[in-house]
This record gives C-alpha cells, structure tokens and sequence, in this order.
C-alpha cells in the first residue's frame, strides 16, 4: 500500500533525505521521551536542523506516515525480534526501526529497500551503538525478505489473474 497523504513537490537529494531522516528520529524521540506535542516537536527540530522545504516536508511524510502505521510497523517489526520485544528495545532503537518498517511496508519514500535499511543502520551506528547497528539491520533485512515475498505473490497472482501463467493442475 502507498501512503498517498501527502505527495512531494520535488524529491529531496540523499543527503537531504538522510537528514530528514535524522530528524525524523528526532522529532519522534521529543515526543515519545518529552511529550512534545508533534507539531512542536516537528518546528523546532526542522528549524534546528535547517533543513531545506524538500527535506523538511520529507520528514514531516516520515513522522506522519510512521505515527499513522505505528500499529502495523510494530507488528512487523515483532515478527522479526522475536527474541528482543519491542518494550526491550531502546527509545531509539524503536523509533529507527518503525521510521524503516514504515518506509518499506507503505512504500513512504520510494526508496529502494537497501537505501531504507543502510540510512536506518547509519542512524543506529550515529545514535546507538554497533550492537543496536547490527540488530536493526537483521530485522529490517527479515522485513525486506518478507515485503519482497508478498510483492513476489502479488506478482504472480497479477499474471495469473490476466492469463500469463497457467495455473498448477489439482492433485
């Protein structure tokens, strides 16, 4: 599913989009740990961060979309730790990994799976440690696994459905 809330004037370069990335996290930390209402969490840190109008609305899409799909990007990501839950995991840990799940599974960005999960390491590498690095690369490499399964199904489903493939005789 496509997150169509909000659509981009111009796309932000990449290293307009890994700051608003950085920010992003940041927003979501000021409101998780400070109870920040979002929209001031979301001025303050943008001016902070003097991002660019393209970069700063970007990190508005990925605050909102990852607020909107919390729920579903905390189950995705609790299929993949199964082994460190998410009330283990560091503030921002958690946080990295729902702006990730998020960008995958609602195709936020449209970015390529593999930028998503190197921007979400690079960001654990920068405000976690090697260890948390290492986790967060696992689990968004299970999620991408996962997400490129169902394209694969909804894929042949699709050719199936117009007649391109035939499908396997029952047994």
């Amino acid at each position: 599913m496509r997150y169509n809330s909000r659509v981009m004037a111009k796309t932000p370069s990449p290293s307009s989009r890994r700051a608003a990335r950085e920010t992003a996290l940041r927003i979501l930390y000021m409101m998780e740990v400070g109870k920040t209402p979002r929209d001031i969490a979301q001025q303050e840190t943008v001016e902070a961060n003097k991002l660019d109008e393209e970069a700063a609305e970007f990190s508005c899409l990925l605050v909102d979309g990852t607020l909107s799909h919390q729920d579903d990007a905390d189950i995705a990501i609790a299929q993949h730790a199964t082994h460190y839950p998410l009330d283990r995991q560091t503030i921002v840990d958690r946080n990295i990994l729902r702006i990730a799940a998020t960008e995958i599974l609602f195709d936020l960005s449209g970015a390529p799976y593999g930028v998503v999960a190197n921007e979400a390491v690079e960001l654990a590498k920068k405000y976690s440690t090697p260890e948390a690095a290492k986790f967060i690369n696992g689990v968004i490499g299970g999620l991408i696994r996962a997400q490129e399964s169902i394209s694969e199904s909804e894929i042949s489903l699709t050719e199936s459905d117009t007649g391109l493939v035939a499908p396997l005789p029952m047994e």
